[in-house]
C-alpha cells in the first residue's frame, strides 16, 4: 500500500491529545484586540476539542497524526 500524503494545512492547525483526541484553536483571536475583553480574549487562546462530527474529516487531512 502507498504512503498517505499529509495535509501540511491541517497539520499546522491540529494537534493530537495523549489519548488520541484531537485539539484545536478557537478562532476571533488573531486581530481587532482593542475592543475585546480580556476574559474574552483569554477564553479564545485555549484550546478546545475538535467536534466528534468533523473529527473523521481531520484525521484523512492527518493520515499518521
Amino acid at each position: 500500500m502507498p504512503k498517505l500524503k499529509t495535509r501540511k494545512a491541517a497539520a499546522k492547525r491540529f494537534r493530537a491529545t495523549g489519548s488520541g483526541k484531537i485539539l484545536r484553536r478557537k478562532a476571533f483571536k488573531s486581530h481587532l484586540l482593542e475592543h475585546k475583553t480580556t476574559e474574552r480574549k483569554n477564553r479564545l487562546s485555549r484550546l478546545v476539542l475538535v467536534h466528534e462530527r468533523d473529527e473523521e474529516a481531520v484525521r484523512k487531512m492527518l493520515p499518521y497524526l
